[in-house]
């Protein structure tokens, strides 16, 4: 029987957000005045990281409660997600819940129309991305286009396929859509608790913000992406790695693909200085998005305290993973571990239960948000559930900056598709100072990072001889890290 007075539960998820652009977390140089309120009246997570880098293995991880070693989803483009896994959406609804998703669910390939697992989802309104309709009327945010706004999507859609450009307006924008949708399921009426997910594809690439936005951020009043000269040089020992693009820099070659590059030897490496590929102008486009995300989200929580519905509700924000936005020279995603890669946002915000107006240090993971919402409705946590709540922190019950000792991301192939062929297989553990990266499939690869003194991962200690016992001794803990992330098995009920 469900129990009254439970939470109700939006959880919003961006789509390849970092960590450092919320301004109430130290970046002055955006604008995020909703996202700064929940943080007034919540918990931050300084330290969240998501276990792996890619869309679909990521959303596995926190759907679930389990790492990628354990539900097996290890790669964007998969023909469907597992029937023996289980997500937290149909526990809830198991549970008594309404559960809806508006946008992306991408738990497999989504390239025509995603294969639904048993999801729990009773409202579903679909949007892979708000680009493309591959099968007709598969597109929600597409339909509303066309009958809402009485706007032909292919037109909206046909023009300027650069990879940083100008937008559609605010009022056809996906994240309207988002917004819209979400406030309808949410002034449904019902008699139990709601689960909403809003997962928007923005600030996804392309860069390419509504222009009310975009005229907001003048590039040359921006810091520059992080980025020394050694990056190239330091880059060629990876080139072998798969990553999204061979050359991060492919983009500038949408005008002419067949345009071959030679220069001064970095053909191949991965990467290249950010002037090449304009990186002050994608952040620039990379902030604007981020504050339409900050805007649409307000409205979404303006519904909320207008229904009286605030008080009541566990309200989540979050990232599948991150952007590399130039910092070494890379954009996008792939088998890296920098830091705005695979750290994200993790705000929670209960008025009536949790704490306000905390940043909490401690490491946690996105495998966390599961249990904490069992644990929050007074759910059973299954014995299978990797993750580890956070409801004692954020009730203020356990300490606010202690949580794990290690956190754990992996790349296992993950990448659907990629102009490097080989297979890559790497793990990474971070004990909120060293960061240690072993490349399992590339023999004597690997990287070592002393966050503390080195914040920007310029200076990679794996082959330093003055640091051999430190590398051994982490290696040696990467290993019993790893061993944690195996999955139970099945449950033990008997004692022999």
């Amino acid at each position: 029987m469900l129990k009254k007075n439970l939470p109700n539960i939006l959880w919003f998820c961006a789509d390849q957000m970092r960590f450092d652009v919320i301004n109430a977390l130290g970046n002055k140089h955006i604008n995020t005045p909703r996202i700064n309120a929940l943080i007034n009246d919540g918990v931050a997570f300084r330290n969240c990281y998501v276990q792996n880098q890619l869309c679909t293995p990521s959303r596995a991880s926190f759907l679930t409660g389990r790492y990628p070693a354990a539900h097996q989803v290890y790669r964007n483009g998969n023909a469907f997600f597992p029937k023996s896994e289980v997500l937290i959406t149909k526990l809830l609804a198991d549970a008594g819940y309404d559960c809806g998703l508006v946008g992306k669910l991408h738990l497999s390939s989504a390239s025509k129309l995603e294969k639904r697992p048993d999801d729990g989802y009773r409202f579903f309104e679909w949007c892979q991305n708000p680009s493309w309709e591959k099968v007709p009327n598969s597109n929600s945010y597409w339909k509303w286009l066309r009958e809402k706004k009485n706007q032909d999507p292919n037109i909206l859609f046909s023009k300027n396929k650069k990879y940083l450009k100008v937008g559609v307006p605010s009022e056809f924008h996906q994240l309207t859509w988002c917004t819209e949708t979400a406030i309808s399921f949410i002034n449904q009426k019902r008699k139990g608790p709601w689960m909403l997910s809003v997962n928007p594809f923005d600030p996804h690439p392309p860069f390419d913000p509504p222009p009310e936005f975009l005229k907001k951020y003048n590039p040359k009043n921006l810091p520059p992406p992080l980025f020394k000269n050694s990056d190239i040089l330091r880059q060629k020992q990876f080139s072998s790695v798969r990553s999204q693009k061979l050359r991060s820099v492919n983009p500038v070659l949408d005008n002419n693909i067949n345009l071959k590059i030679k220069d001064n030897g970095d053909e191949g490496t991965g990467s290249r200085p950010p002037e090449y590929f304009d990186g002050l102008g994608i952040k620039a486009a990379y902030y604007a998005m981020i504050e339409n995300i900050d805007h649409q989200f307000g409205l979404i929580l303006d519904n909320l305290k207008k229904n009286n519905q605030i008080e009541n509700t566990i309200i989540i924000f979050t990232s599948d993973h991150g952007e590399l936005l130039g910092d070494h020279g890379l954009i996008y995603k792939g088998c890296k571990f920098f830091e705005g890669l695979i750290h994200v946002p993790l705000i929670f915000s209960w008025p009536k239960i949790y704490k306000k107006n905390v940043i909490s240090n401690a490491l946690v993971e996105s495998i966390d948000i599961a249990p904490t919402l069992l644990e929050a409705c007074g759910l059973e946590i299954p014995y299978y559930m990797q993750g580890k709540s956070l409801h004692g922190l954020l009730t203020g019950d356990n300490d606010l900056n202690f949580h794990k000792e290690v956190v754990v991301t992996d790349f296992n192939d993950s990448l659907g598709s990629s102009e490097i062929n080989n297979f890559t297989q790497a793990t990474m553990t971070f004990d909120g100072r060293f960061k240690l990266a072993v490349y399992h499939s590339h023999s004597g690869l690997g990287e070592l990072y002393d966050l503390e003194n080195d914040p920007g991962e310029f200076i990679n200690l794996w082959n330093e001889k003055k640091h051999k016992d430190l590398k051994n001794n982490l290696i040696a803990r990467h290993l019993d890290v790893l061993m944690q992330t195996i999955p139970p098995g099945v449950e033990r009920i008997a004692p022999a």
